[in-house]
C-alpha cells in the first residue's frame, strides 16, 4: 500500500513558489534523478503500520494518518492558519518547541521559537528537555539531526516529509561503502572520512564507525585539519564545493583534491590520481548555491560600483574566489547584521535568508547575487497549512509525520557528531 501525497494546490505557493521547480538549476541528468528521489512518494508498510523514511530511518505516523495534507487545511485563510497554530501553541506550551531554519519561508519562520542553522536548531531542541515535542521547519536530514541529539522522550516531527534534501540524497549508504572499499584497497592509505552535516543519518553513522566526525560549513576547516592529522587522507561527503572551497583555503592544491563520481567505474579516477589524492571530494552540491556563477559576481559589481560580495561556501570555487567574503550563513546573518548603515551587500546564498536581511535592515543595501529566484524548493514544501496540521493534531493527541532514527545509526550518528563537538 502507497501512502498519497496530497494532490490539492498548495494555497500558499506564490508565483515564485509555483516556478520553483523550473528556476532551480537541475542542468544534469542526475539532479533530475535526485530531485525525483526527493519528492517520492512515501511507501506505506502495512504489517509494521510504519512508512519507510530516508536511509536509517522511519518516519513513523499514527494509523490512520498518512503523508496528506487534510483537505480541511487547504482553504484556510491567512488570518485563520495564523489563529489556529497561534492557539495550538498555547495549548501545547512548554510542551513544544517549534524550530526554523534561515532558509524557511517568512510565513513559516515567523512561529518558529528559534531561527538558525540545523545544528544550532538541534543543541537549542535538545537543551529544551521540557519540550517533548520538536516540529522542525526544514527539511529531512536537520529533522534527523534533532532527532539524534533529542532525549528519548521528545519526539521530532517534519510537517512535510516531502521536504528533502537533493544534496543529502547524493550520497547513499550503498555507494559510499563501495567507495570507502575502493579508496582503501588502491591506496593503502590511512583515510579519514568527514561528512558535512546536510547528509542523511546512515552517512553520519558511517562516518562514525569509520572514525571521521560531522563538520558545519563554520567548523569544516577546523574538521577537516583534524582529519588530516589523523590519517594520510580524507574523504569529504557529500558536498564537493565545500570540501574544495575548504581544502583550498587550508592550503591544498587543486590537483591534490580528486572527485570521487559515484556513477562512475572506480569513482572515474585512475590509480595514480588516488594515491595523489589528499582529499577525496563526493561528488554532490546543492542546487541552490551552484546556481551561483561567476557572472552574477561581475554584473553585481558593474551594477553597484563598491558593493561587497559574500558567499556561501556551498557556492562553487570560481564564484568564491571572486567574492570579497566567504562563509557559513551564521557568518553572513552575523556580518551583515554588524556592518554599518549604508553597507552595500550582494549576497550568494538562499534568497528567503537574503529578503529577510534586506527587510530587518533597511537602511542597508542588501541584494541576491543572482536577481533570478534562488530557493530551496524542497524545503519550500513546508507550508503554514502543513505547521497547522501537525500542531493540531498534536493537540488532538495524534502524532504526524515523526522522523526517528533507527537506534544502532542513531548511535554511530551521534558518535560522529560529538566528535565534531570535541573537535571544534
Amino acid at each position: 500500500m502507497v501512502a498519497q501525497g496530497s494532490t490539492t494546490p498548495n494555497p500558499s505557493l506564490s508565483k515564485e513558489g509555483n516556478h520553483a521547480a523550473i528556476l532551480m538549476r537541475r542542468g544534469e541528468a542526475e539532479d533530475h534523478e535526485v530531485f525525483a528521489r526527493n519528492v517520492r512518494l512515501v511507501e506505506w508498510n502495512a504489517h509494521s503500520q510504519r512508512p519507510v523514511g530516508y536511509n536509517g530511518v522511519r518516519s513513523k505516523m499514527a494509523t490512520a494518518v498518512l503523508n496528506t495534507l487534510p483537505e480541511l487545511y487547504v482553504g484556510l485563510s491567512e488570518q485563520e492558519l495564523e489563529e489556529r497554530i497561534a492557539a495550538a501553541k498555547a495549548e501545547l506550551g512548554s510542551r513544544l518547541v517549534i524550530l526554523g531554519h534561515h532558509y524557511q519561508r517568512d510565513e513559516v519562520v515567523k512561529f518558529a521559537d528559534f531561527r538558525g542553522d540545523s545544528l544550532k536548531l538541534s543543541q537549542l531542541a535538545a537543551a529544551r528537555p521540557e519540550a517533548r515535542y520538536i516540529v522542525f521547519c526544514g527539511v529531512h536530514f536537520m529533522a534527523e539531526s534533532a532527532d539524534i541529539l533529542s532525549a528519548d522522550h521528545q519526539i521530532v516531527m517534519l510537517p512535510d516529509l516531502n521536504a528533502g534534501c537533493s544534496m543529502a540524497d547524493m550520497a547513499e549508504l550503498e555507494q559510499v561503502e563501495a567507495c570507502w572499499e575502493e579508496l582503501n584497497g588502491a591506496t593503502g592509505a590511512k583515510i579519514v572520512p568527514v561528512t558535512y552535516i546536510n547528509s542523511t543519518a546512515a552517512i553520519k553513522a558511517f562516518v562514525g564507525r569509520n572514525g571521521g566526525a560531522v563538520c558545519t560549513s563554520s567548523n569544516a576547516r577546523k574538521l577537516m585539519e583534524w582529519a588530516l592529522a589523523r590519517g594520510e587522507k580524507a574523504l569529504f561527503l557529500p558536498d564537493e564545493h565545500l570540501g574544495r572551497n575548504t581544502g583550498y583555503r587550508m592550503g591544498i592544491p587543486l590537483e591534490q583534491m580528486a572527485v570521487w563520481n559515484p556513477r562512475e567505474e572506480a569513482g572515474g579516477l585512475s590509480g595514480e590520481e588516488m594515491r595523489k589524492a589528499r582529499i577525496f571530494l563526493w561528488k554532490g552540491h546543492c542546487s541552490v548555491h551552484l546556481r551561483y556563477v561567476p557572472q552574477h559576481v561581475e554584473r553585481a559589481r558593474r551594477a553597484h560600483p563598491g558593493i561587497r560580495v559574500i558567499a556561501h561556501p556551498e557556492c562553487s570555487w570560481e564564484v568564491c574566489q571572486m567574492a570579497d567574503e566567504v562563509g557559513s550563513t551564521e557568518y553572513i546573518v552575523k556580518r551583515i547584521e554588524e556592518s554599518p548603515a549604508g553597507s552595500e551587500w550582494a549576497v550568494g546564498t538562499e534568497i528567503h535568508l537574503v529578503n529577510r536581511l534586506a527587510a530587518e535592515h533597511a537602511d542597508r543595501r542588501i541584494i541576491p547575487l543572482d536577481d533570478c529566484v534562488c530557493m530551496c524548493s524542497t524545503m519550500y514544501r513546508i507550508s503554514p497549512q502543513h505547521l497547522c496540521w501537525t500542531l493540531e493534531s498534536v493537540v488532538e493527541g495524534q502524532v504526524v509525520n515523526q522522523v526517528e532514527v533507527e537506534a544502532e545509526t542513531k548511535r554511530w550518528a551521534r558518535v560522529a557528531l560529538e566528535r565534531m563537538l570535541e573537535n571544534s
